[in-house]
């Protein structure tokens, strides 16, 4: 053992009447340890809720909408392939879209209204694992009984449902507020319906507000002809999203636009990325409340070891080894209290991912507290803990250097 790590144990071993200075050291130690286990649980769970946003976001809806500029895609099976054909590109399927009023009952509600295929949908979204009741096969099976016209089929979330009071079987009916004008003005289009299923994404805006149906029910609900409003893709790769989408712009010509994942939901992930941000910035001053309490431990070490520091000098240690001994002190507490903290955060995200015991309300779209745990943020979180302790140490080693022997050994 050097000479400096030797006298830097004997300091921290503080005696019975330093005992003052003992536990201002292990006041120090808890605050960096709480520090540390604070900053990583907070990232853990800020990355928790924008992977499960991410996952619930994109679970019913596509990576890429290709849309074409002023109207409908007329060709859309040729697109369709084009797309295919693309690397990357696991999936893709047509769809229409447009604002309707449902009606059952007494009730009634705005809505958005999706047309879609429900032989390709599945390629491109986990739709069909939401369904609570019925299948997305039954959007073109559908018939009403005793051989009359075929009813159409529709599918809605969980909370409309329940805000209409409808369970699956029930008839309703969808009204277009645009539709052809008369003498009479605009007369709203018409369109009875029957549910024949209900979905959970536990996303209340989803939940409440989407109606799915099948293309044909859409096209002659909106009097369209074989056309559709654009076309939703999957990739195997979510990050590739902008990319990709660059390449199908480029691919499909000037008259399309491709817009990503990212694009489309800028907003929600933007705002989560600045709360990550605000609440690791507020967080990290307990690391920084953690650091001071560091030098104001060292400052009374060394005005308590003001006259061993002067024998050592007399003795013949230099400035830079008496400087060593206080650095090494302070990255003892900081590595120390650092390693306890990022133990702690461990143990407690381990806690609060199996045991699930903080519940949420329910405008969030997870009922417990999601946690996510990544190496990266526990590797800069751990480093830049010890690297701020160190820079606490300059200060008080610094000035345990400056020590003069015959000043302070003058009255002893």
């Amino acid at each position: 053992m050097s000479f400096e790590w030797f006298i830097c144990l004997r300091y921290l071993k503080a005696k019975r009447k330093q005992s003052f200075i003992s536990l201002i050291t292990i006041i120090s130690v808890v605050g960096v340890a709480v520090g540390v286990m604070a900053l990583i649980v907070v990232l853990a769970v800020m990355t928790g809720f924008t992977d499960e946003f991410r996952a619930k976001i994109l679970g019913v809806n596509s990576h890429i909408v290709i849309q074409r500029f002023g109207g409908e895609i007329i060709d859309h099976r040729q697109v369709q392939e084009q797309i295919l054909a693309t690397p990357g590109v696991i999936g893709a399927t047509p769809y229409i879209y447009t604002q309707a009023l449902i009606t059952a009952g007494d009730g009634g509600t705005g809505a958005i209204l999706r047309g879609i295929d429900p032989d390709t949908t599945s390629t491109v979204t986990s739709l069909e694992s939401h369904l609570l009741e019925g299948r997305l096969a039954a959007l073109k099976v559908s018939s009403s009984t005793g051989g009359a016209r075929p009813v159409p089929g529709i599918i809605v979330g969980k909370a409309l449902a329940r805000q209409l009071n409808l369970s699956v079987g029930d008839r309703v009916k969808l009204i277009s507020p645009s539709g052809p004008i008369t003498p009479m003005g605009v007369i709203p289009r018409l369109k009875a319906c029957r549910l024949v299923g209900i979905f959970e994404t536990g996303m209340y805006e989803y939940d409440s507000s989407l109606i799915y149906t099948s293309l044909e029910t859409a096209r002659d609900f909106l009097n369209m002809s074989e056309g559709v409003h654009g076309i939703e893709i999957r990739l195997a790769d979510i990050y590739a999203a902008d990319r990709i989408a660059r390449e199908l712009e480029t691919k499909l010509g000037p008259s399309y636009s491709a817009k990503d994942w990212i694009r489309l939901n800028k907003n929600l992930f933007s705002a989560l990325s600045l709360e990550k941000t605000a609440l690791s910035i507020i967080v990290a001053l307990i690391v920084l409340v953690a650091a001071f309490n560091i030098v104001s431990t060292l400052i009374m070490v060394v005005m308590e070891k003001s006259r061993d520091i002067a024998i050592l000098k007399a003795m013949g240690a230099s400035s830079a080894k008496i400087m060593r001994i206080f650095i090494y002190e302070g990255l003892v507490i900081g590595v120390t209290g650092t390693v306890l903290g990022v133990l702690g955060a461990l143990g407690l995200c381990e806690l609060l991912r199996r045991y699930q015991f903080i519940k949420l309300p329910d405008v969030y779209p997870m009922s417990t507290l999601p946690v996510k745990i990544l190496p990266w943020d526990i590797t800069l979180i751990a480093l830049a803990a010890v690297l701020i302790t160190f820079l606490a140490t300059l200060y008080p080693s610094w000035q345990a250097s400056r020590v003069e022997p015959a000043e302070a050994l003058r009255y002893e």
